[in-house]
């Protein structure tokens, strides 16, 4: 399946005048994820790297550690969109019923909910201490970004996540309709590939939202950059486990969360 489609638009002008105009759109599909067979999500998505995408998602999830924890990845389209097969390890099938229990529980006492709040709210991994980021790499890489970003040159409505060297060098980028897609999609490809970060960060065409603050530090990412801003429980989480983050970062300047 292609990544976009072409569509019939009426563009008018400020002064009244209208033309016809084709412009390319982003491909969106139902993305139904399977785990040993149990249905557990089904997400919104651009359906391409989708490999890399189920391994980011199943780390994301903290369903398995190691992308050698996945024993295959089974994608099939059907009509009404993807459906993506994941088998886990034998020894991570009791976490992956632990979990699902959790996603599901429904409880009219209370109980249940302020546990699945519990949950959400996981205690996260302390970031390893990594010297700064110097701010002229960051300011390298956001020029850079466009170049790296086909899918959203051509429709201009899809995220991008980047991995970045310490001096600023794009090194992968995966694009996405979802900015926790392609995050997802980037930690993903870095597993199966058995990249590291090595000094380097993330970069996020998006603001910056708690789960994103979590993926980054379970990836082991340190430092995370994002084009927009921050919430309030993003920033907190992000001092909670020691992780560098970097928001509202444009052409003129960056914004780095002071560490308390």
């Amino acid at each position: 399946m292609s990544e976009q489609a072409s569509v019939d638009f009426v563009r008018t002008a400020r002064d009244g005048t209208s033309a016809p105009l084709i412009r390319n759109v982003p491909i969106e599909r139902p993305i139904a994820i399977e785990f040993n067979g149990i249905g557990y999500a089904v997400m919104m998505a651009t359906p391409c790297d989708l490999e890399d995408f189920a391994t980011g998602f199943a780390l994301s999830e903290r369903l398995v550690a190691r992308a050698d924890e996945i024993v295959e990845i089974d994608c099939h389209r059907t009509e009404a969109g993807e459906i993506v097969r994941i088998t886990l390890s034998a020894e991570r099938s009791a976490g992956l019923i632990e979990r699902v229990r959790h996603r599901t529980s429904e409880s009219s006492c209370g109980l249940c909910g302020i546990e699945n709040l519990e949950q959400a709210l996981r205690p996260l991994p302390p970031v390893q201490v990594r010297p700064p980021i110097d701010s002229a790499a960051i300011f390298r890489a956001l020029v850079a970004l466009g170049d790296h970003q086909p899918l959203n040159r051509s429709t201009g409505a899809v995220h991008a996540a980047a991995r970045c060297s310490g001096k600023g060098d794009i090194l992968d980028v995966r694009e996405d309709v979802g900015r926790h897609n392609a995050f997802d999609k980037l930690i993903g490809a870095m597993r199966r590939e058995g990249a590291d970060w090595d000094g380097g960060f993330a970069l996020l065409s998006s603001r910056c939202s708690y789960e994103l603050v979590e993926k980054a530090a379970l990836a082991g990412c340190a430092t995370l950059v994002t084009i927009s801003a921050a919430t309030d429980l993003a920033i907190a989480r992000a001092r909670g486990c020691g992780l560098t983050l970097v928001v509202l970062a444009r052409a003129d300047a960056i914004l780095t969360v002071a560490t308390s």
